[in-house]
């Protein structure tokens, strides 16, 4: 496995695209100390100061569409994984479809992009600094480390590239372990880090909004809800807000 970084890029993603294009071979990550044209899922702008983690890997793929979503589950536990390596006052949970959470706020995004031959997993988290934006409420890795780990000669936090190598080993891991077993072991890995599955959901589609009982991940990765009046409804696309 190798690994390319740099100062500034307009995106990691990119950059990784170009590597494969010109000829290398995977597997390779992508790893930027900040991004002046970074993305998030639905084109949205994806904010890239200094401190945080900005970084791309890119696997030989030859699967579906479908096959490379369920990717996204897999970059999510191990991203969550991660996080926990670290001694945090509060354990990082998961919430449908990918949202990497702690204490309730979003503290990663991920982008999946899959091209002939490859897949790029684009994975960004808030280290030492978060946006005010998005729908759930964000935050960053240092407001939830224990102090007792911070304030020594040796800080337990060493920034992006030591994300970098626990998150890189994460990654490998939860992708071989897709590949050998299929995703109904990456949906048990997903659901044991899961937050509100099962438990009360409102579900926010562009024409609807509901409210049910989340049930479980399904094997081709949708959320299963059951409405108040007993209807199953299966969700692959949508916001979800899960509580009372």
């Amino acid at each position: 496995m190798k690994f390319f970084q740099y100062q500034t890029l307009g995106s990691t993603s990119v950059e990784a695209d170009r590597l494969f294009e010109i000829g290398e071979a995977p597997t390779f990550w992508v790893r930027a100390d900040q991004q002046n044209a970074g993305r998030g899922r639905r084109g949205r702008e994806w904010s890239s100061p200094k401190g945080n983690f900005y970084g791309t890997a890119c696997y030989a793929f030859d699967g579906t569409p479908s096959d490379a979503a369920k990717l996204s589950f897999v970059a999510a536990v191990a991203v969550a994984k991660t996080l926990s390596a670290y001694t945090l006052t509060t354990q990082p949970t998961l919430k449908w479809p990918n949202d990497v959470l702690i204490d309730g706020r979003k503290i990663a995004g991920l982008l999946l992009e899959a091209k002939p031959g490859r897949v790029l997993i684009g994975i960004g988290i808030n280290l030492v600094s978060h946006p005010e934006t998005g729908n759930v409420p964000p935050t960053h890795l240092l407001e939830h480390m224990d102090p007792a780990v911070l304030d020594t000669d040796e800080s337990e936090f060493t920034g992006a590239d030591g994300v970098l190598a626990i998150l890189a080993r994460e990654f490998d891991q939860a992708f071989r372990r897709h590949r050998a077993y299929g995703f109904s072991a990456t949906r048990t890995d997903w659901t044991a880090l899961s937050a509100g599955v099962p438990g009360p959901v409102t579900v926010r589609l562009p024409n609807e909004t509901f409210t049910g009982e989340a049930q479980s991940l399904l094997e081709n990765g949708a959320l299963r809800v059951v409405t108040e009046d007993g209807t199953i409804r299966d969700v692959h696309a949508g916001d979800v807000f899960f509580g009372s």
